[in-house]
């Protein structure tokens, strides 16, 4: 799976999106345009538009491929806003975690 550039991150990190499909419209601006992510993910770019207007969930598998892709600047919570907590516990962990040594 390809690597976006660096171009483009630090604009996006630590953003937070009102709609997964926002987090999946900056994904395919880091990545180029909805083609280019579509590339990376191995999917067509009519299913990155397709979240990308909420008509269809986005996969889980497809949430940790997109954090990957844009390292990070478009979260699994970004993009499972519902459910991330249920599927990827260890991250709601590591929430606490941070909020106790005061990082938040």
């Amino acid at each position: 799976m390809p690597i976006v550039g660096d171009k483009a991150m630090p604009y996006y990190q630590g953003m937070t999106y009102a709609t997964p499909g926002l987090a999946v419209a900056a994904a395919a601006e880091i990545a180029g345009s909805q083609a280019a992510l579509a590339r990376c993910l191995n999917v067509t770019a009519p299913t990155i538009n397709q979240w990308a207007k909420g008509v269809r969930p986005i996969p889980e598998r497809m949430a940790v491929a997109i954090e990957s892709t844009t390292k990070g600047a478009v979260t699994r919570r970004d993009l499972r806003p519902e459910d991330w907590q249920d599927i990827w516990p260890e991250l709601s962990q590591a929430s606490t975690s941070e909020k106790e040594v005061g990082n938040d």
